[in-house]
């Protein structure tokens, strides 16, 4: 299936992930009022959910292998469809956190996975995958900007919990969507799985960034939870290895990580959105908390995010036919290091409106690197590997969403005692990882549109 049709259930399954990862931001004093909890708690669930879509990612990305794309896809959003009707009948954190955090993130982790192999398995020209990575990218994108300002009308319009009835509402349409399509690849259900490798990688990730989100609180339990991650990961890699000398078949193959090229992209994919998400976090957490915006006025500001988002992203499916890829990321860092300093600048400046021209720009910015981003990871593997580096893909990128909720959540703990300058630190984190970005996509061959290669 490569109709006109098709990528409409794939594009919008990473819109509405990407949607639920960032809506709940403008809806945190809304939440803990009715929930009976604190803030910390509702940004403790947005964090949790980050992070569940991290460390499954890839064991489920492995497991389209074995059951198959489509079947995997279905599964993904009838669990997230679930949590999300859980999420909103909760009538305490608890259910909350069940429901969103854990299976919708396990949804989002089973669904996003066979989008990219599709994606790759549908349009072997790069000229064509990148218009398709191109559209799927715009909508995560769009999602993501756009999560604060729709979530924030339901909100004030209904009730939080309409958003996530709305959230199930788009499920639906997805699932009709779905059905009609096609997997390019049987599945293997005699394939073997690598259980322990899956236990490993996903609890490496859950206790490092467990740390991170301990640091300003118990400093030492932090210490103790990031050694104890880096320590588990380390662990998983001596056992896919172990794997690999006894001729079995690892959740991981180590060939995923020589190639050079695929690690400086999944580096930037990383980067792009710890500052995606960890600028709707900041800024949302800012308004609200700090300012006492409402959740419509919150999200109203983010529509200078979403435009700027939607015009490059469209536009980077065209631009990758004349323009190398490397450029578009290295510029695409540039422009949201200049957005992020706008954002730094006007901290201490009274009113909302200020925000959105920094917003704008940081829209541009990461709007213009996605798709190339994606697509030179995706096209550095042959099709039998896209079940594993969609897998990994994903769980870097969404690591990178986990580490930009936590590590802005902890400096704005540190700088709970100044509101202002827990802003003005943990936007200075930002602007640093917004450089970091710029100088790893320097590293990635300049090569030129035509020149780039597609997965055969």
């Amino acid at each position: 299936m490569r109709g006109s049709w098709t990528l409409v259930p794939l594009a919008l399954a990473q819109f509405i992930c990407s949607f639920a990862g960032s809506n709940m931001n403008v809806m945190l004093n809304d939440m803990s009022r009715d929930l009976g909890t604190t803030v910390a708690g509702i940004q403790l669930s947005i964090t949790l959910f980050l992070l569940t879509m991290a460390a499954l990612m890839v064991p489920f990305g492995k497991l389209t292998d074995v059951l198959g794309r489509k079947v995997c896809f279905l599964l993904g959003l009838g669990v997230y469809g679930v949590g999300a009707v859980l999420s909103a009948l909760s009538p305490g954190l608890g259910l909350l956190i069940l429901g969103n955090s854990i299976l919708e993130g396990a949804g989002t982790a089973l669904l996003i996975p066979p989008v990219y192999i599709l994606v790759t398995l549908y349009w072997k020209d790069v000229q064509g995958r990148a218009r398709a990575f191109g559209l799927v990218s715009a909508a995560g994108g769009v999602g993501a900007a756009t999560g604060p300002l729709i979530g924030g009308w339901i909100c004030s319009a209904i009730s939080w919990r309409a958003a996530f009835l709305f959230q199930a509402l788009i499920i639906v349409v997805i699932i009709v969507f779905a059905l009609a399509l096609k997997d390019p690849l049987a599945a293997d259900l005699s394939r073997p799985y690598d259980v322990l490798g899956a236990v490993l990688s996903g609890g490496g990730l859950v206790v490092f960034v467990a740390g991170i989100l301990a640091i300003d609180r118990v400093p030492l339990l932090a210490v103790v939870l990031l050694i104890a991650g880096a320590g588990i990961v380390a662990l998983f890699f001596v056992w896919i290895r172990r794997l690999e000398r006894r001729g079995r078949e690892p959740l991981l193959s180590t060939a995923l990580f020589r190639n050079r090229v695929s690690n400086l992209g999944l580096a930037t994919q990383n980067f792009q959105w710890l500052l995606l998400m960890g600028i709707s976090f900041l800024v949302s957490s800012h308004l609200q908390v700090v300012r006492q915006y409402s959740a419509i006025e919150t999200g109203v500001i983010f529509t200078a995010a979403t435009v700027g988002i939607l015009a490059s992203s469209l536009a980077a499916g065209r631009l990758v036919r004349l323009v190398a890829q490397r450029t578009l990321i290295l510029v695409g860092f540039v422009v949201t290091g200049i957005g992020t300093l706008l954002l730094l600048l006007v901290g201490a400046i009274p009113g909302a409106w200020p925000f959105a021209p920094g917003l704008l720009v940081i829209g541009l910015g990461v709007g213009v690197m996605l798709t190339p981003s994606v697509n030179v990871v995706q096209s550095a593997f042959p099709e039998a590997q896209q079940g594993e580096i969609s897998g990994l893909s994903r769980s870097v990128s969404n690591l990178g969403s986990s580490f930009g909720t936590a590590i802005v959540a902890t400096v704005l703990g540190f700088g709970a005692g100044e509101r202002a300058g827990g802003y003005v630190l943990a936007m200075l984190v930002l602007v640093v990882v917004a450089l970091g970005g710029a100088v790893v996509s320097g590293f990635l061959p300049h090569k030129r549109p035509d020149a780039v290669p597609a997965a055969t």
